[in-house]
């Protein structure tokens, strides 16, 4: 038995699936139309008992809660990249310092 394919045409519509689509959401709108009555009394009776009020929590109303202002959160930066130059300043260069504490200058006399 031979089982040929053809090569792929590449991406291109489908009007048959298309067709096939359209004919189905024809088909649900006909038959949940009569229902949307129902459905839209059963979801304002959902909203109007059941469901809880949901309340939206914003960073402004965080902010505005816990009594930061926009100029604190600036001193924070501030500080915290004064407090970064510093621990930076005070850290010795270690950029060709090996672990003996010599140099690689040192290390490269010694070896030759």
């Amino acid at each position: 038995m031979s089982v040929k394919v053809s090569e792929s045409t590449g991406y291109g519509p489908n009007t048959q699936m298309s067709l096939f689509g359209y004919i189905m959401a024809a088909i649900l709108a006909v038959v949940l139309l009569p229902l949307l009555p129902v459905i839209a009394v059963a979801w304002v009776l959902w909203k109007v008992f059941v469901a809880d009020e949901e309340i939206e929590h914003s960073f402004e109303d965080w902010r505005r809660e816990s009594g930061r202002s926009r100029s604190d959160r600036l001193e924070a930066a501030e500080t915290e990249a004064a407090e970064a130059a510093a621990a930076e300043a005070e850290e010795p260069d270690a950029e060709g310092v090996d672990a003996a504490g010599g140099t690689e200058a040192d290390q490269t006399t010694a070896e030759s």
